[in-house]
């Protein structure tokens, strides 16, 4: 018996030994409010197994087990006016500057989703649709239709950004339609008449079509951008009853007939009308043709989102807009919340990904439309002259980007005040867990998975991606 169990004991110790060797570890990336750590990696984390007692340390819990929606990605708005920003840079400093935004290497941010102007925003120099015409005339064939004011900017930045990451996926949004199709004849506010939505219909499958031909492919369109503010430079009223019979009749029917794949995502407005979206998602001839909803978090609450998922839990829920602004550079601290409200706040609430408003800008927030274009819409980027410096939106995305790729699902994790978190698997079945300290003091605190635990700490308003295996 004896040497039975001594035999016992040298196998457990074998057994043991490269177990310990080889803990798991956690790949830590760390951004202070005080920037002694600007989206840095730090020593790992190791995890050790539980001991089963009771601890006063707050647990961050994730459970794999309990899955969520599917992440397409995360990143900016690409303007006209980024665009512009960007082509102007010399070549090298341009390649330097969308490396490392869009590659997924080491020393790189990995954007995997980005949002274009459909026809001009107010983040462009003036205002324009791809099917402008002389007052009286009309062109309901899209005969006259012409990507002509991308070919400038938005398209060459496009295809070197392409070129480095072939995946990225793209959703398009109009602020206007062409103003002979408007009620008011006016660039900013109106209506769309109802004798054009069928050739409001062909623009957009042109514009898909079209940007095809140029190798870049349209993932998804929202039919209009903020479509109850009319105080834009350019800018479109569709009321939901509008957009419903829009998508209906209309947008959906013609998507089919042409063979389009792109999603249509209704909405692409603020969480305090969720209202609009759910008006359109009870129309099943309207729904068939919607692959989910779009929202801004200017107005409302991010919880909206969820309002409109249970209702309809086979539709999927975007994040397709908000300003984020903050210079890193210029400042002693800066100001990181927006992780807790978008990053962690929407995906949470169902949503499929991020979008920050806008991808670059210059020194003065430039270039904007007259009247009604965005004065203080700072970029992620500052692009001055072949200069770039990053902003606050840089590191509210970057938490997300580099580590929750295409693909990714979000799983369960515990909640424990004010460590805000989400936890994702990757498709690699890689953890994600992203935590912000939403407090003044400074939180230690335990991660747990499966039956190990990781000791942990944050300073006050900081963020931290944790990565395992």
């Amino acid at each position: 018996m004896k040497s039975g169990l001594l035999g016992a004991l040298f196998l457990a110790t074998v057994i043991q030994v490269p177990l310990l060797a080889h803990a798991r570890q956690a790949e830590v990336w760390l951004t202070n409010p005080d920037k002694s750590a600007l989206f840095a990696p730090q020593p790992p984390l190791e995890f050790s197994p539980a001991t089963g007692q009771t601890s006063q340390t707050p647990t961050i819990t994730i459970d794999e087990r309990k899955a969520f929606q599917v992440i397409d990605g995360f990143g900016y708005a690409l303007t006209g006016g980024s665009a512009q920003q960007i082509i102007r840079m010399q070549p090298a400093p341009r390649a330097a500057l969308i490396e490392e935004l869009f590659d997924t290497g080491s020393n790189h941010l990995g954007v995997s989703y980005l949002r274009l102007s459909i026809g001009a925003s107010d983040l462009n120099d003036h205002v324009f649709s791809y099917d402008d015409l002389p007052p009286g005339q009309t062109d309901a064939d899209m005969a006259k239709f012409s990507l002509e004011p991308d070919e400038h900017d938005v398209i060459p930045v496009l295809k070197e950004i392409l070129s480095v990451n072939p995946d990225i996926k793209i959703l398009g949004s109009p602020w206007s339609a062409p103003v002979w199709m408007k009620d008011n004849g006016k660039v900013k506010g109106g209506s769309l008449k109802p004798e054009y939505y069928d050739a409001y219909a062909a623009y957009f499958v042109k514009y898909i079509q079209q940007m095809k031909r140029e190798g870049i492919r349209i993932d998804a369109i929202t039919p209009q951008n903020e479509p109850l503010n009319p105080n834009n430079t350019p800018s479109l009223v569709m009321s939901a009853i509008e957009e419903l019979d829009f998508i209906k009749k209309h947008l959906g029917p013609a998507f089919a007939a042409a063979g389009l794949k792109t999603k249509i995502i209704l909405y692409d407005h603020n969480c305090d009308v969720p209202e609009y979206p759910l008006a359109i998602l009870n129309d099943p001839g309207a729904a068939e043709y919607v692959a989910g909803s779009g929202f801004h978090l200017y107005g409302g609450r991010i919880e909206a989102m969820t309002r409109v998922h249970d209702a309809h839990p086979d539709k999927n829920l975007y994040f397709t807009e908000q300003m984020v602004t903050g210079s890193v550079d210029s400042r002693p601290t800066i100001n990181l919340e927006a992780v807790n409200r978008l990053v962690i706040g929407a995906t949470r609430n169902w949503s499929r990904n991020v979008l920050l408003w806008n991808l670059a800008a210059d020194p003065n927030n430039e270039p904007h439309t007259d009247d009604g274009g965005c004065t203080m819409c700072q970029g992620a980027i500052t692009v001055d002259g072949n200069q770039y410096s990053r902003n606050v939106a840089y590191y509210v995305i970057a938490p997300a980007s580099k580590f929750v790729r295409p693909g990714s699902v979000r799983i369960d994790s515990s909640y424990p005040p004010p460590l805000a978190n989400v936890a994702f698997k990757t498709p690699d079945g890689g953890k994600v867990l992203i935590v912000y300290n939403n407090s003044r003091t400074q939180q230690d605190f335990k991660i747990g998975y499966l039956r190990e635990i990781a000791n942990a700490s944050l300073n006050p308003g900081a963020v931290a991606t944790y990565v395992w295996k």
